[in-house]
């Protein structure tokens, strides 16, 4: 086998390991959500997202809460605006 579709391979497993567990750490976080060390850093400073610091150094994260924050602020369907006009319309008859 070549080496790169080994890499491949062992990257799809660890993601796989990672999604199972229920806190993760700042490495992990990154590959988990996809977002740059730098803009995570700036996240975790300000606040903007949910994290712990058991012994004030190391951040931890808990997965469902990563979870909930990522998926924050939904934008609605075509079909569901359409369905709010509908029943609006017929709610001022």
């Amino acid at each position: 086998m070549e080496a790169n579709t080994i890499e491949q391979k062992l990257e799809r497993i660890e993601k796989l390991l990672i999604s199972q567990k229920t806190v993760l750490n700042f490495e992990e976080l990154v590959g988990y959500t996809g977002l740059s060390q730098s803009y995570l850093y700036k996240l975790t400073s300000k606040g903007d997202i949910p994290f712990y610091r058991p012994n004030g150094k190391q951040l931890y994260f808990n997965k469902v809460e990563i979870d909930t924050w990522l998926l924050r602020n939904r934008s609605k369907t075509n079909e569901e605006i359409q369905n709010e006009v509908t029943t609006n319309q017929t709610l001022k008859k």
